[in-house]
């Protein structure tokens, strides 16, 4: 095999498989198993004796008279039922990893490609013919087995029961002998074949490895080094000695391959990736099935050899991917399948649009704004409304016209804002528009679809407190979004940053009783973050009237029918008679709240006066003004 190369082995192949032929035709050329009446079969693991007269197993064949003692043999009755069992018997699952490792032999031909004249055709075509080949064979000796012998014969480890129903014995053991060498040259083929070309590929972690491995001798350029190591190999398994043990072992590491085999190729179904262009094309959910069958399998032989051979094929990948970054690994085949799951699942939510209002109501906000990384209370604010609850898209404004440096230059930006994200745990889509205007950039953004598949439903605005001549901007902003249905969310932003994190307040008035479900479901999300998990909720029911009970009972009403986590010590009634009297009552009692949410009406936004209203309630912090288009109910 060293010097001759891979044709004698195959010529040797074609010999041995002539010789399992007729043993094969030998054996089904026998007939039934028959025992000594004398002699009980003994049962499987120390079990009690086998009564030959059961009703099971008793001949019911007509015309058949019963045995003279003097006689030394009767027939057994066999076919009994094709579910007969035996006591104590071996679970399935260690018969198969027993079992498996027979099968194996059907791709033995992929370790061959490099010496085929048209691989292409030839491992298909082949794979194929000898698993239907193998299959029907295993099938008809299944039940030729059943037809033959009883299931306590079967289990007999202490006789070789196809060579006692052959038509002649002998033949069963010259067809386990070459059954057995052609194995033992089909693995000896193949096996160094494989280290070689792994070597030539540069796959072998070592590079002085890979120049011994990859080394060829003679005009066909046999392995002989490789050959040497795999023989090695499998001579330290064989003084093991533990036949069950070792078939076990191999079974595992050809589940584990070949499921993941069938995993890449559903991913690569699944991706669309025009790159992956196989000669044999398979169907995703043929490889799918095969993929969880070779799980089950391996969880069913054994739990602990599973973990165990999944976590050494991983290692073994991951030593493997180490210096080729380069080429596209496992990653780059899971963001395909993402990207086309990603496409089906906002498809099929846009076809089902009309059925959203019935999920409830969540958040789907769209933040906007030029500063970007200089002001993350924007940003912070999105990412707790949008951590869990709701989806949430942070959109930086560059004022200018498009051009490819500046696309460059907004991605800088946009990175350090990805950053930003990773670091904080936030769950929200980062990117970057370039507009001349924010008003066109807002015109933008309120024609983006939601990255959930839901349409985004609130537009999240900024300004800072110091910086007044920044509202005039918000103001267009706001109103635009008003004018579209988009919910407006305005923060007044301070150099405080939300503080402790530790109270929430929410001013309630007469004008803004439309806006207070949103208020009270946006407090409720923020205190459901972690870094707000310490905090609590106060509420405030301002009125100018004097029966402020009734607003308060009004308030606490729908917090216990929406199980709101607000204590009822926590709603208070407040008057007040004037609007420099509410604002007084606010700075007082809110003044070291770490997030003061209030109501903003339709009237607010359209009029000239929204700088005055986004700048009341001086002498408290961070300040989030809301108004609220949609009818969202607590419930």
């Amino acid at each position: 095999m060293l010097t001759r190369g891979a044709n004698l082995g195959v010529s040797m192949l074609w010999g041995i498989c002539a010789i399992l032929a007729i043993s094969l035709i030998v054996f089904f050329m026998g007939g039934v198993v028959t025992e000594p009446t004398d002699t009980a079969p003994e049962a499987v693991n120390g079990a009690s004796e086998v009564v030959v007269e059961t009703p099971e197993v008793e001949d019911k064949t007509p015309g058949v008279a019963e045995q003279e003692p003097e006689k030394p043999e009767k027939p057994r009755s066999i076919g009994v039922s094709i579910t007969a069992s035996i006591p104590n018997g071996a679970p399935f699952g260690i018969v198969f990893a027993i079992c498996f490792p027979a099968f194996t032999g059907m791709i033995a031909g992929l370790g061959l490609s490099g010496d085929l004249r048209n691989p292409q055709r030839s491992i298909p075509l082949g794979t194929i013919a000898a698993t239907l080949v193998g299959m029907i064979i295993y099938v008809f000796v299944a039940i030729k087995l059943w037809q033959s012998a009883t299931p306590e014969q079967l289990a007999d480890t202490d006789r070789i029961i196809m060579a006692d129903i052959s038509a002649w014995g002998p033949a069963i053991f010259i067809g386990l002998g070459a059954a057995s060498f052609s194995s033992a040259l089909g693995s000896i083929m193949v096996a160094p074949r494989t280290l070689q070309a792994l070597a030539r590929d540069h796959v072998l972690p070592i590079p002085a490895l890979n120049r011994l491995m990859r080394t060829g001798v003679g005009k066909s350029q046999e392995p002989v080094p490789a050959t040497f190591v795999s023989g090695a190999i499998a001579i330290v398994f064989v003084a093991i000695g533990e036949l069950n043990f070792i078939a076990q072992i191999l079974t595992m590491f050809f589940l584990v391959t070949y499921g993941a085999l069938c995993v890449v190729s559903f991913l690569e179904n699944f991706a669309g990736n025009p790159s992956y262009r196989p000669t044999f094309q398979s169907r995703w959910y043929v490889s799918l099935l095969g993929a969880v069958m070779c799980g089950l399998m391996m969880f069913q032989i054994s739990v602990f050899y599973a973990f165990l051979s999944i976590f050494l094929i991983m290692a073994i990948y991951i030593g493997l991917r180490q210096g080729r970054s380069e080429q596209r690994g496992m990653i780059g085949i899971f963001q395909g399948a993402m990207f086309q799951l990603t496409r089906w699942l906002q498809t099929t939510l846009q076809k089902n649009r009309a059925n959203f209002s019935e999920s409830g109501w969540q958040p789907s906000i769209v933040g906007i704004t030029q500063f970007g990384e200089r002001r993350l209370g924007h940003f912070d604010l999105l990412r707790w409304l949008c951590h869990r609850q709701g989806f949430g898209q942070f959109i930086q404004f560059f004022p200018g016209d498009y051009s490819f440096s500046e696309e460059l230059s907004a991605r800088i930006h946009v990175d350090a804002l990805i950053q930003q994200s990773e670091a904080s745990g936030a769950g929200i889509y980062v990117d970057s528009l370039i507009c001349p205007t924010f008003q066109l950039a807002l015109a933008q953004v309120l024609q983006m679809p939601g990255i959930s598949g839901l349409p985004n439903n609130t537009i999240l605005l900024e300004f800072d407190e110091n910086q007044p001549e920044e509202i005039p901007e918000v103001q267009q902003g706001a109103s635009l979004a008003v004018e579209s249905l988009f919910n407006v969310l305005i923060l007044r932003s301070t150099k405080y940053r939300f503080g402790y994190r530790s109270s929430i307040h929410v001013w309630v008035t007469d004008d803004n009783l439309a806006n207070v479900p949103m208020m009270l479901l946006l407090a409720y999300i923020l205190v459901g973050h972690p870094e707000w998990k310490r905090a609590q909720i106060r509420l405030f029911a301002c009125s100018t009237s004097w029966d402020t009970e009734l607003d308060a009972d009004q308030l606490s009403t729908v917090i216990q029918e929406g199980r709101l986590p607000i204590s009822m010590q926590n709603v208070t009634s407040v008057s007040y008679e004037s609007e420099e009297a509410l604002e007084q009552e606010v700075a007082h009692r809110s003044a070291q709240a770490d997030l003061v949410i209030t109501g903003l009406t339709a009237e607010d936004i359209n009029s000239e006066d929204l700088d005055y209203v986004l700048q009341r309630y001086q002498g408290v912090n961070d300040v989030l003004f809301v108004h609220s288009i949609e009818q969202i109910s607590i419930d």
